[in-house]
C-alpha cells in the first residue's frame, strides 16, 4: 500500500481522506481507495496472560486476525534510544495491509499496550481508531508465574521481574487518553478471561 499506483513512488506518509476513505499520495496526488478499519491492541507486563489467552482464543474468534507481535522480534529493533520505534512501525504496516482482506487484526505484545509506542507512528493514520486492552494482575501473581517459566526464558532474574512488576502498575495507574481497559487475571480462570478478551474484540472490530 505504501508504494503509488500510479507513479509508482514509496510514501508510508500519504495524507488521508476519510471520505473515501483515500490515501493520497503526495508525489502525484492520486487517491488510492483502501479499507481504514480499527487496530486492537492487547498489552500488559510479562506473566500478566496475554499469550495464553491467545491461544484459547484462536480458532474462536474469527471476526478478526490474533496475531503475537513477538513473532517478528529481532535484535536489531533493540533500540532503546528511539522507542523501538522500527518495530512498530514494522507491526502497524504488516497489520494494515492484512486488515485489507476486510478483518481488523488485534495484536497481543507487551510494548504494543502503550498508546506513546503506537500514536506516534507514521503507519498509525491508516486506522479509524486503535482500541487498548491489557490484562494485570497483582505483583504477587507476576512474580509467581515469571519465576513458574522455564528457565531458558530469564524471567527469573529479580532484575527482570522488578521491571515487569513497575509495567503492570503502569497500567493500574494510567490515566489518559486514548483510555486503555483493564482486565484482572490474578484469579480468574483463563477462560473467563477469553471470555472477556473475546467480548471486548467484537465490540471493538464493529
Amino acid at each position: 500500500m505504501n508504494v503509488c499506483f500510479q507513479c509508482g513512488m514509496y510514501h508510508a506518509d500519504k495524507l488521508i481522506d476519510p471520505t473515501g476513505p483515500f490515501a493520497i499520495c503526495p508525489e502525484c496526488g492520486y487517491k488510492h481507495p483502501f479499507q481504514q478499519i480499527p487496530l486492537l491492541i492487547i498489552g500488559g507486563a510479562s506473566g500478566s496472560g496475554k499469550t495464553i489467552v491467545c491461544q484459547h482464543l484462536l480458532g474462536h474468534v474469527t471476526q478478526a486476525v490474533l496475531l503475537d507481535s513477538d513473532i517478528l522480534w529481532r535484535p536489531e529493533f533493540n533500540i532503546p534510544d528511539t522507542q523501538y520505534r522500527d518495530f512498530f512501525e514494522l507491526w502497524l504496516r504488516v497489520s494494515k495491509n492484512i486488515s485489507q482482506s476486510g478483518r481488523p487484526v488485534v495484536l497481543f505484545g507487551a510494548g504494543m499496550g502503550n498508546p506513546q509506542n503506537i500514536e506516534n507512528c507514521i503507519e498509525r493514520r491508516y486506522y479509524s481508531k486503535v482500541q487498548y486492552l491489557a490484562l494485570v494482575c497483582t505483583d504477587e501473581a507476576l512474580s509467581k508465574r515469571l519465576q513458574q517459566r522455564p528457565a531458558w526464558r530469564g524471567s527469573h532474574e529479580p532484575a527482570y521481574i522488578e521491571g515487569h512488576i513497575r509495567y503492570n502498575l503502569w497500567f493500574k495507574a494510567y490515566d489518559s487518553q486514548p483510555a486503555i481497559k483493564l482486565i484482572d487475571t490474578t484469579n480468574v480462570p483463563v477462560e473467563e478471561t477469553a471470555r472477556l478478551v473475546a467480548a471486548w474484540i467484537d465490540e471493538g472490530s464493529r
